[in-house]
């Protein structure tokens, strides 16, 4: 990505793309606004943003709307803003096509950590057969091994196929609902007991302390993120 990151804050509260403009300026980010989802679908195709940070509560549209708009064109990733309450909105946003969220209210470190993993996992082209490491795991796509401290770990392939998974996205929130249909098709979109279990199996195979995990996490009444940092 040459030059300064573009970031296109699409929010209608002034105080929050204030504050967002005053912070990512001030870490080397350029930065856009849009007060509503018309302006941002104005802007964005001009603008060709390297990250859209957006608001679901916009006063002329839903945020979906905005994110399946976009999607029509881009696939810029897009952190949504969400209100401490509106679990079931993350999740849309999520299946919907967006990257990650944000929960309001939110710190400047956590939020500059999210940007910094969106634009990070936009710049990694895709690549044949990845090789995947986080601490003392590996997963390696093309041999169709996991090693958790140079020992080779046995998955079923339900388990693999939910590794594999999050190893594509990693970084990145995977809702239940996704991970059902990528496993087990579409069909099995409301089993979460099926992913529940698998999860919790994978883990037991994967993690230093299931209780505990340190690469495969819990996003809470949403879905499971593979660590990469």
């Amino acid at each position: 990505m040459k030059g300064q990151p573009r970031i296109l804050v699409v929010d209608d509260e002034s105080g929050i793309r204030k504050f967002l403009r005053v912070s990512l300026t001030a870490h080397d980010y350029e930065v856009k606004e849009a007060s509503s989802g018309a302006e941002a679908m104005a802007m964005a195709p001009d603008y060709r943003p390297d990250l859209v940070i957006l608001d679901m509560g916009l006063p002329d549209m839903t945020g979906l709307d905005v994110i399946g708009q976009l999607r029509e064109w881009s696939a810029v990733p897009i952190l949504v803003l969400s209100v401490l309450e509106g679990e079931k909105q993350k999740v849309a946003a999520l299946d919907a096509g967006a990257d990650d969220y944000l929960t309001k209210p939110f710190g400047l470190p956590e939020l500059l950590a999210r940007v910094r993993a969106s634009l990070r996992r936009s710049q990694q082209l895709p690549v044949e057969d990845p090789v995947f490491r986080h601490e003392e795991l590996l997963v390696d796509l093309a041999a169709r091994r996991v090693l958790s401290q140079e020992r080779e770990i046995q998955l079923t392939p339900t388990e693999y196929e939910i590794l594999r998974q999050l190893v594509l996205h990693a970084g990145k929130v995977l809702t239940h609902r996704q991970l059902l249909a990528k496993v087990w098709g579409p069909e099995y979109g409301d089993e979460t007991h099926l992913l529940r279990v698998n999860v919790s199996n994978l883990r037991r195979k994967i993690e230093p302390d299931p209780v505990r995990p340190r690469h495969l996490v819990t996003e809470a009444g949403v879905g499971y993120r593979l660590r990469t940092g």
